[in-house]
């Protein structure tokens, strides 16, 4: 027989939470009977909810389940039939475990007894010494009724936060995280669909909450109430909207998948903070997982590439042998994002591309699809594009290159949000597609882009001002006999022709034009420089609204 000592002066159960075994035993009153554990070392952490004194031979008819029965030995069969049947009466009414005290009738447990309650996993313990077991009495009652006092006072304190959640319209990111704060565990919500929507990670990260995320949520049938099940022991609770079920919580259990009362009453609170905010909130919250996943990889937000490829992979998109595209897509003035975003949802849909779709900014949706290595991206940009046209004709398309990594899809944002802030309303599209990339960035985009910039100002002041003030002031038309030379790349012959001036007025004007910015019209250094000035006016006087470039 193997007899473990239990661990005396050990602290007593959490505030709210039933003493367990281990607790119980570890209190000085029992401690000073030198406790040793016989049978049912992994049971420790069973719940203690009451004690009972007993040396009645049948003391199952007066236990209702959770019981430390304390026992001089007294009672017990003589026969090993009766002392087997003793347990299992024991056992089948739930009792927690069984003291026995080796100082009167037994000075060792009983083989029989040890067999049956070890058959029964029923823990036993023993105790060395006399014990005033009227005393644990009195000092385990009185935890036992504190825990339930605080218990209460702590299932009012979260009553309390989820209606002043309620109150005051919080969503759902807000919700959940008062759920995995409060209960000290990661919480996830997802769809029917097994989507991962939200992860709030409590004491684990993103990646080991959600890796894997779809099989292990299959595993895990759909319960019609809030209970543990599942191989990895989850703790679920549907939640519904308009008296359908669309989705579920989920609280990961944290070492080990004992779950207490607490955590039930916060995960259905929880489910029913979500729906009012569904209630408030009309936006699919589908599309707001994805925007969030979007404005992290976009903004690089995320803790980890293995986080970010959890989130990502929990919300339905490959991350395995595929590369990423960023397209961003600028509505215009006076259109609804939501309503081009519901059309590229379903051009994605159509295509049977997975994607995230979703708004990066005021004015700015971005779209990331997820395509199998060697197919062709060209044309999924241009159906994401004329998708985008057909809801808002002014809209402007910029798509960036393609990344491997979905940690770098970043700098493919980065590209295509180049591409649109230098492509100006109205700007003309290519003869062979209806978005913008890159390499359409010429002088005049990269100028246009950086148009509000003081240094490009600054530069365009000091190359051009004195140009355009001798102008104003003689009435003459310098600038424009300036911008066709170095249109025609310093041709005196195609100047004159395109201004339909005289070659004689031609030179006499490039002279003055010469003294005024004290250059040297020949050198294609100086020619280089004023062009970039001349093209930066350009602009600049164009405005923001559509000008010819």
């Amino acid at each position: 027989m193997n007899a473990h000592p239990t661990s005396a002066g050990r602290d007593p159960a959490p505030a709210g939470r039933a003493p367990t075994l281990a607790d119980i035993l570890a209190l000085p009153v029992l401690a000073a009977g030198q406790p040793q554990v016989v049978t049912g070392l992994a049971q420790l952490d069973r719940p203690v909810r009451w004690v009972h004194i007993t040396e009645l031979t049948d003391p199952a008819s007066f236990l209702k389940g959770g019981e430390l029965v304390l026992t001089t030995g007294m009672p017990l069969p003589e026969d090993a039939a009766g002392v087997r049947r003793y347990v299992e009466e024991l056992t089948e009414v739930g009792a927690a475990a069984l003291v026995i005290e080796l100082v009167r009738r037994y000075h060792r447990p009983p083989d029989a007894l040890v067999q049956a309650c070890r058959a029964r996993r029923l823990p036993l313990v023993t105790l060395a010494r006399d014990v005033n077991f009227l005393e644990v009495t009195q000092v385990v009652h009185a935890l036992i009724l504190g825990s339930q006092a605080e218990a209460m006072r702590r299932t009012q304190r979260i009553h309390e936060a989820f209606t002043a959640l309620t109150l005051r319209g919080a969503g759902p990111e807000d919700v959940l995280r008062a759920a995995a704060e409060m209960s000290g565990r990661t919480v996830v919500l997802e769809n029917l669909a097994h989507q991962a929507l939200i992860c709030e990670p409590s004491g684990s990260t993103v990646e080991e909450a959600l890796g894997d995320w779809e099989r292990r949520s299959r595993a895990t049938g759909p319960g019609e109430r809030t209970g543990v099940g599942g191989p990895e022991s989850w703790l679920t609770a549907p939640v519904s909207y308009q008296g359908e079920r669309w989705g579920r919580l989920v609280m990961l259990p944290a070492d080990g998948p004992v779950f207490g009362p607490e955590h039930v009453t916060v995960l259905e609170r929880t489910a029913m903070a979500l729906t009012v905010a569904r209630l408030i909130h009309s936006t699919p919250w589908e599309h707001t997982a994805h925007r969030n996943a979007l404005r992290e990889l976009a903004e690089q937000r995320h803790h980890s590439p293995e986080d970010v490829r959890a989130r990502c992979a929990a919300l339905g998109l490959p991350t395995d042998d595929v590369v990423f595209l960023a397209v961003l897509v600028d509505p215009g003035p006076g259109v609804e994002g939501a309503d081009v975003e519901a059309r590229l949802h379903r051009e994605l849909r159509s295509a049977g591309v997975p994607a995230l779709v979703g708004e990066l900014s005021p004015g700015r949706l971005g779209v990331l699809p997820a395509l199998r290595r060697g197919r062709p991206w060209r044309p999924v940009a241009e159906r994401l594009s004329r998708a985008a046209l057909a809801s808002a004709p002014g809209a402007i398309v910029g798509v960036g290159s393609e990344v491997e990594d979905l940690a770098d899809t970043a700098r493919s944002f980065r590209e295509a949000a180049r591409v649109i802030e230098a492509t100006p309303p109205g700007q003309a599209l290519p003869a062979d597609r209806s978005f913008h990339e890159l390499p359409d960035v010429d002088l005049r985009r990269l100028l246009y882009a950086l148009r509000e910039d003081t240094r490009i100002q600054d530069y365009t002041e000091r190359r051009l001002g004195r140009i355009v003030e001798h102008d104003d002031r003689h009435g003459t038309d310098l600038l424009t006999t300036l911008g066709h030379y170095l249109d025609a790349a310093g041709n005196k012959t195609t100047t004159a022709r395109r201004g339909g001036l005289s070659r004689e007025t031609v030179y006499q004007r490039l002279r003055t034009v010469e003294r005024l910015l004290d250059t040297d019209l020949e050198s294609g250094a100086h020619r280089t420089e004023l062009h970039v000035a001349l093209t930066a006016l350009r602009v600049l006087r164009a405005g923001p609204g559509p000008h010819p470039l």
